[in-house]
């Protein structure tokens, strides 16, 4: 696939095959998205894969989605949940501790996002649906889960196989986006 292709028809899947995705596939996808561009290369991304069908239940529950019926829906049909974790202290940090930016502990999220993004094209680009949930309860999750010491909850990813694919929405039109400084 072409990568403007990708960008421009990748579409949030909430609906999926009743179709496993295999683990070569998600390590696949995982080693296209080890790409992804980070904090001074820092690379704190990590994916924690369930695919175990108890388990995808039990984080589409009431408590880790915070009662949020679409995440709920979502996530208790996918084949696969995936939940993207950052090591925390490293991005936006220099080695001492302090931080390279103004921005703190925040650039663990940009760097986070753009992990994200890079999963779901690999992911799509493998035929493989998804869709970034951010509404969730790290705390409720990570007693379902074993979240290794100094790692955050960043984004719970669901996964598979889309049902269907949605029409885009409507984008803003360039000139709503850029704006040029004059000297």
């Amino acid at each position: 696939m072409e990568l403007i292709q990708g960008i421009k028809e990748r579409r949030s899947i909430r609906r999926f095959q009743e179709k496993p995705v295999p683990r070569e596939v998600l390590r696949e996808i995982v080693g296209t998205a080890a790409w992804a561009p980070s904090w001074k290369n820092t690379q704190t991304a990590r994916y924690i894969v369930i695919d175990d069908r108890e388990k995808i239940l039990e984080l589409a529950g009431e408590a880790c989605m915070m009662g949020f019926r679409k995440n709920m829906e979502t996530l208790s049909k996918a084949p696969v949940v995936v939940l993207l974790t950052g090591v925390t202290g490293r991005s936006g940090y220099e080695r001492d501790g302090s931080f390279s930016t103004l921005k703190g502990s925040h650039w663990e999220s940009f760097d986070a996002g753009i992990a994200a993004q890079t999963f779901c094209l690999a992911a799509w680009d493998k035929g493989v649906g998804t869709v970034i949930m951010g509404l969730f309860d790290e705390k409720e999750i990570a007693k379902a889960v074993q979240i290794p010491e100094g790692q955050q909850i960043c984004a719970v990813i669901a996964a598979g196989y889309p049902l269907d694919v949605p029409d885009a929405p409507p984008r803003k039109a360039v000139d709503e986006l850029i704006t040029f400084r004059e000297p």
